[in-house]
């Protein structure tokens, strides 16, 4: 009788899962992936893409596109149009205008002038801006990260954070459901206790079922005031205190302190977040945000909803623009092969090109998969580091003398696909300098892997490396 019942089962879902990934899918390889695992595993496989392969994540606009059961969306795995502005007279201004054209084509997001930025490497020079900022705030203060520990420099920012709700100050915190896994939630339920308003994004949990480990918040944001915003790849974390001799995993990153139109941006992206996660919007006074300096730039949002493929869409269009040198720093790298593709045609018209690894990640099997496809970047003459320790987790890409994206995402699936994420377009000589001079410290410690190299590899090594290569879209 049970097995009667396991194969009714299997026959009544087996086909909705089919044909949900075949018309979902935008990927053909992903389709004809989880059409083979929904057929060839009963009961197990149909299960396994109703956790993992369906993107659950939808906004109002999205679940009136397309056709949906009560229970399955039949929609598509893609963005929506970008509205299109009139031309926006700035971008003529820029030194290199192409680069910002394809911006605000890919995104329909406009230019914000009459910003000012200032670099924070590491969290010896973030954390003492972040914590001062707090201490000074008046009005409310929003916080998102995806790690949030309990100790060091990150048990100051939960104890600002108290004092600041204590003297009447509105905080709001939106915390990664997984993300905050990593330290059991320590940091989370003393915020609680202390009535800070809290939200995990997405957290996993048996009742009702939630097991998603994709669809994460990447992004890392503080807004204090309306008047100083932070953003970059820097969790509210003691691995990113360096220097500290009892750090066991130190890791280096870089963050930014804004001031500017673009800190309103960061405010209303955190409260479309908070949205997504609640229902509702903070509670916030209304406060002016003024201009505070001369550099010109662009938020992007990005993620698995209406924005899906903004950041790719531009990253591609800005190296297809390169006229003189890209320059890519990242702790995971396993781009899509437009993306290589777009690289490698950069190379053909003599733009050089360089990428800098960490020697070692904290995902090794993220390492091993992405040294099975160097050789595509290699062969084409392209420059490929390895950065010696400490673990490098910054996010940079610089074009040209004027260009820089920063923000929290990586090029590979997960961040470009699958994570919400934020990046930032400048537009600004000076700080795309400042940049460039942090790269080169970088490629001082590093060392320039070869063709040769990869093609000595040991048999058993170049398995391994095939085979976690063959996972590079959820890795």
């Amino acid at each position: 009788m049970l097995y009667w019942i396991i194969a009714l089962f299997h026959l009544v879902v087996m086909p909705i899962a089919a044909v949900h990934a075949l018309i979902y899918k935008r990927d053909h390889r992903a389709a004809l992936g989880w059409i083979g695992v929904i057929l060839l595993f009963p009961v197990a496989g149909p299960l396994l893409y109703f956790l993992f392969g369906i993107n659950r994540l939808r906004t109002k606009a999205q679940v009136f596109t397309g056709h949906h059961l009560p229970v399955m969306f039949f929609g598509y795995d893609r963005t929506s149009p970008p509205l299109l502005l009139n031309p926006d007279p700035l971008i003529d201004t820029l030194p290199n205008p192409d680069l910002a054209r394809v911006g605000s084509r890919a995104t329909g997001q406009p230019l914000l002038p009459g910003n000012q930025a200032n670099i924070l490497i590491n969290g010896e020079a973030f954390f003492p801006e972040l914590l001062r900022s707090i201490e000074e705030a008046r009005h409310w203060i929003l916080l998102s990260t995806y790690l949030f520990g309990h100790r060091g420099e990150a048990r100051a920012v939960i104890d600002a954070l108290i004092r600041a709700k204590d003297r009447g100050v509105a905080v709001y915190v939106l915390a990664d459901g997984i993300g905050t896994s990593y330290s059991w939630r320590t940091a989370i339920r003393a915020l609680r206790r202390a009535d800070v308003s809290v939200a995990l994004f997405t957290p996993p949990s048996l009742l009702p079922p939630s097991l998603d480990i994709n669809l994460r918040n990447h992004r890392k944001i503080a807004v204090v005031d309306q008047q100083v915003g932070f953003f970059g790849g820097i969790n509210i974390d003691d691995r990113h205190m360096v220097a500290n001799p009892h750090n066991r995993h130190p890791t280096e990153d870089v963050h930014f302190r804004v001031n500017g139109p673009l800190v309103a941006e960061l405010t209303h992206l955190f409260c479309h977040d908070w949205d997504l996660v609640t229902g509702r919007k903070p509670a916030l006074t209304e406060l002016p945000c003024p201009t505070a300096g001369r550099s010109v730039c662009r938020l992007i949002d990005d993620g698995p909803h209406d924005n899906l493929n903004h950041l790719s869409m531009t990253l591609i269009g800005v190296f297809t623009a390169a006229r003189e040198r890209i320059r890519i720093m990242v702790p995971y790298f396993l781009p899509n092969h437009e993306m290589v593709a777009a690289l490698q045609a950069a190379v053909l018209r003599g733009v050089k090109v360089e990428v800098i690894l960490p020697e070692r990640s904290n995902l090794r099997f993220v390492d091993w998969a992405t040294r099975n496809m160097l050789w595509e970047l290699l062969l084409w003459d392209m420059d490929v580091f390895y950065k010696a320790a400490p673990f490098a987790h910054s996010k940079l890409i610089l074009v040209d003398d004027a260009y820089a994206m920063t923000g929290s995402a990586n090029l590979d699936a997960r961040s470009l696909r699958l994570n919400f994420e934020l990046g930032v377009e400048w537009f600004d000589a000076d700080l795309t300098r400042q940049l460039h001079a942090h790269l080169d410290e970088a490629t001082a410690r590093s060392r320039r892997i070869t063709l040769a190299e990869l093609d000595q590899r040991p048999l058993w090594q170049r398995l391994r490396d095939a085979f976690f290569w063959l996972f590079s879209s959820y890795l």
